[in-house]
């Protein structure tokens, strides 16, 4: 049984978040990962909490990647690295614009001695243009293209109140997009034998994942009807067990009005003066919510009440926490937890692929790197250096060694500190 990118090799230059989801994705794919971080680390090992020998969440976007580390700085370490390069299907970084120029490994250096890569650099603003040299980091570039101004409109918050989404959608959609471009290469690859280069910008992510877009830019006036997107979008309920639960139907809007008389099954309520108009739902609106939370209020259970809201088209959804959901049946017959090791004899809970391929059952469990440079010798010796090679670039400080042992369960059984 295969994953569709077995054979790819990516080589990951990524830290935090952008690159390491978009590695992570191609990871989970099938490809084989080799992590390259600098003698400090990737800055997520720092992160909270710390679980046994590594964090969450480097564990999250790094789990299954093998590792070295080195210091490019030094000259040695930036044809030794080149080298690898030699062997890579795809790379992957997310530094700012020239970062990796500087040390001889951007793309023109490395396309030169492999042409047929594909190497994706992910930033905030691309390569190119006014903002390329921007810092950027998701809560940033989400307030920059707009998507900060409307969370907040619809809710209404102002001034010291106001708050960032603490999800960063900028950086994760980022490394979504950047996998989808590297998986449109690799298939360019496939037909023609040449490889290319990937410029993703946060910001023009963020940007096409705006399904309103259209609608801010046309200057159309809306006129009475609600916005279909806002405060009145989605309505929340309790339901018979206690609990809330949202649905994403307007109470307001002329089109949506009407399935929530079909479930009901009160067709009288649309010659309601009270509800003639968007307007005057709009107007009336508290009053009209208790009409329909009184109605979900005469049924016995969640499930009665679901079956007859979709009857009527609606869907619903309960007002759950992740650890609620990762408790249910469903995501328990999914995977969408994997278990991984904290290197320390405990686990770490990470999410599973978001897909199932039948080829492939999907129960592998990946390994994470507890310290930088774990598989320092055993990527080495695959380049065909010999020990002798390897200690002077570990004296010379290019290669940098792990500083503690690490447990014997690495892929393949091996242990490898450097």
């Amino acid at each position: 049984m295969t994953l569709p990118l077995e054979g790819v090799r990516v080589i990951d230059f990524s830290r935090v978040l952008a690159g390491p989801h978009c590695a992570k994705h191609l990871l989970d794919l099938g490809a084989e990962v080799i992590k390259i971080e600098p003698p400090r680390g990737d800055l997520t090992r720092l992160a909270f909490p710390q679980q046994g020998a590594v964090t969450g969440y480097y564990a999250q976007q790094n789990a299954g990647k093998r590792n070295i580390s080195v210091d490019l700085n030094v000259p040695e370490a930036r044809e030794t690295v080149l080298r690898l390069c030699d062997t890579a299907d795809v790379i992957v970084e997310n530094f700012r614009p020239g970062a990796l120029a500087s040390f001889g490994l951007d793309y023109e250096a490395v396309s030169k001695r492999n042409p047929s890569v594909v190497y994706v650099s992910v930033s905030g603003y691309g390569q190119q243009g006014p903002w390329r040299a921007r810092m950027a980091y998701a809560p940033t570039v989400q307030a920059e293209v707009g998507i900060t101004a409307n969370t907040l409109s619809q809710f209404g918050v102002e001034g010291r109140q106001r708050h960032s989404d603490a999800l960063s959608h900028a950086d994760v959609y980022a490394g979504l997009h950047a996998t989808i471009a590297v998986l449109a290469a690799l298939r360019h690859r496939e037909a023609t034998g040449v490889g290319q280069y990937i410029d993703v910008a946060m910001a023009a992510v963020m940007t096409s994942m705006n399904e309103r877009m259209h609608v801010d830019l046309s200057g159309i006036d809306m006129g009475a009807e609600p916005p279909i997107l806002g405060a009145t979008d989605c309505s929340f309920f309790t339901g018979p067990d206690g609990k809330d639960f949202v649905v994403p139907v307007s109470l307001v809007g002329s089109l949506t009005f009407p399935f929530y008389l079909a479930a009901m099954r009160r067709p009288d309520l649309a010659d309601d003066p009270r509800f003639a108009t968007p307007e005057l739902r709009l107007a009336n609106l508290d009053e009209l919510h208790t009409l329909v939370q009184d109605w979900i209020d005469s049924f016995e259970d969640m499930g009665s009440l679901d079956a007859q809201f979709d009857e009527a088209k609606i869907a619903m959804g309960q007002l759950r926490d992740i650890a609620e959901f990762c408790e249910t049946e469903w995501a328990q017959q999914w995977g969408v937890v994997r278990k991984v090791s904290d290197r320390a004899g405990g686990t770490i809970n990470i999410p599973g692929p978001p897909w199932h391929f039948s080829l492939h059952d999907g129960t592998t469990a990946p390994q994470v790197p507890a310290l930088q440079g774990e598989h320092n010798t055993e990527v080495l010796k695959e380049l065909g250096y010999d020990d002798e090679h390897i200690k002077r670039l570990v004296a010379s400080g290019a290669v940098v060694t792990p500083s503690r042992p690490t447990d014997t369960d690495t892929p393949g059984g091996s242990r490898c500190d450097g």
